[in-house]
């Protein structure tokens, strides 16, 4: 079984599924970000500072895994994007024969454009946030990886433009979880 979760860049996407794969006993996670495109290439393409936008994946070799992960019972090996290093490791994921679920996470998984409107899933869910609040977990992210204000300034710029992008070109999902604005203990 092929679970999708999308949403935009700071929804919860990478929490929700690692829940929900720690409930199951034979599930395994795998993230759309082990197909980001090196930084070298990102540079000669002139895409370094759009990094995480839909054009800076591989996104025929991440819909080439996902045709291999529709396959049952066989061992698929994928990428994984290392944060601190800033790079896709290959052949850092497996997924064994006796996964029965396999959760896939990214924002593009659900966009109405090739490749990503060919690929299937078995279920498909959306996560629904407010640009405020992406805007606050996204600051926090970032701050949190020692970004200075005006770094974090120029992730907030391109994240928010990918947010838009998926909020505006996604397909429906069989399921759209609304998160509400956060709020401080003791407000509303």
């Amino acid at each position: 079984m092929l679970v999708a979760v999308a949403g935009a860049p700071g929804s919860g996407k990478s929490t929700l599924a690692e829940a929900l794969v720690a409930q199951l006993d034979d599930a395994v996670l795998v993230p759309m970000d082990g197909f980001h495109l090196d930084d070298r290439v990102l540079e000669a393409r002139g895409l370094r500072a759009r990094k995480g936008a839909v054009e800076t994946f591989d996104a025929e070799g991440f819909a080439a895994l996902v045709e291999r992960l529709a396959v049952p019972r066989t061992e698929v090996v994928f990428p994984v994007f290392d944060r601190g290093r800033e790079l896709a490791v290959a052949g850092a994921g497996v997924v064994a024969p006796d996964h029965r679920v396999v959760v896939i996470e990214g924002n593009y998984l659900l966009v109405d454009a090739a490749p990503w409107n060919r690929l299937r899933y078995d279920l498909t869910v959306w996560l629904d946030v407010p640009e405020a609040e992406l805007e606050r977990r996204l600051t926090a992210r970032w701050l949190g990886y020692g970004k200075d204000a005006g770094q974090v300034a120029a992730h907030l710029e391109n994240d928010l433009a990918n947010a838009r992008f998926v909020a505006r070109r996604s397909r429906p999902a069989d399921l759209s979880v609304a998160q509400p604005a956060h709020q401080d203990p003791g407000e509303g």
